[in-house]
């Protein structure tokens, strides 16, 4: 498999994670969040991603690779508080944590495709 189909898969998993917390908030399923080295993207980010990278042989691409780790986290973070003030019935706090998810979340996709082109 070629790396910059690895990058793009990377991103699907972010992209079908945000939509099962999506479909929670809107009371379709129920799924309970991970944390951030749980799912697909932070399992590839915190195992095989370093080799990857490394692999690009470009500083840019590792620097792109180190700042995707605080943010990942705090998207898990905020996803779930969003889940928890839903289910408390906090539709307010709710919206404010999934605007933040929202965010959180373009900024991983835009830097997950920026390693996409660098690939």
């Amino acid at each position: 498999m070629s790396t910059k189909a690895f990058f793009l898969m990377r991103l699907n998993d972010h992209i079908q994670y945000l939509k099962k917390i999506e479909a929670t908030l809107a009371g379709i399923e129920n799924f309970q969040a991970t944390n951030h080295h749980n799912c697909k993207l932070g399992q590839w980010l915190y195992g095989e991603a370093a080799n990857e990278v490394t692999g690009l042989q470009n500083s840019y691409a590792q620097e792109i690779f180190e700042s995707l780790l605080e943010p990942h986290e705090r998207f898990h973070t905020i996803s779930k508080q969003a889940l928890e003030k839903k289910q408390a019935g906090d539709e307010s706090g709710a919206q404010t944590a999934m605007t933040e998810m929202y965010k959180l979340s373009q900024l991983l996709t835009q830097k997950l495709l920026e390693l996409d082109t660098l690939a």
